[in-house]
């Protein structure tokens, strides 16, 4: 199993609330293994709406996004591409 990861930083003014996360959530739910977000060394379940959200973050805060399967390097690379352009905010 190889890991990748990419750091990314919460450009939208809102922050990572509840549609991001959405849109979040599913993009990883179609991951075939589990899609992570780090964040101050925590980490949640990319596919969970409610984990995201516990993170609280605003505009600014830096997460990691990290993948179990290079596989899903497509999902890592879509997730990654969502918070850059600010979640369409």
């Amino acid at each position: 199993m190889n890991n990748q990861s990419r750091d990314v930083v919460i450009i939208n003014e809102l922050g990572l609330h509840a549609r991001p996360a959405a849109g979040i959530a599913k993009i990883a739910q179609n991951a075939e293994s589990k899609v992570w977000i780090i964040k101050d060394g925590q980490k949640a379940d990319a596919s969970s709406i409610i984990d995201i959200l516990t993170f609280a973050c605003t505009k600014g805060s830096k997460i990691t996004l990290k993948i179990d399967n290079r596989s899903d390097s497509d999902i890592l690379n879509a997730i990654v591409k969502l918070i850059e352009r600010g979640f369409g905010e």
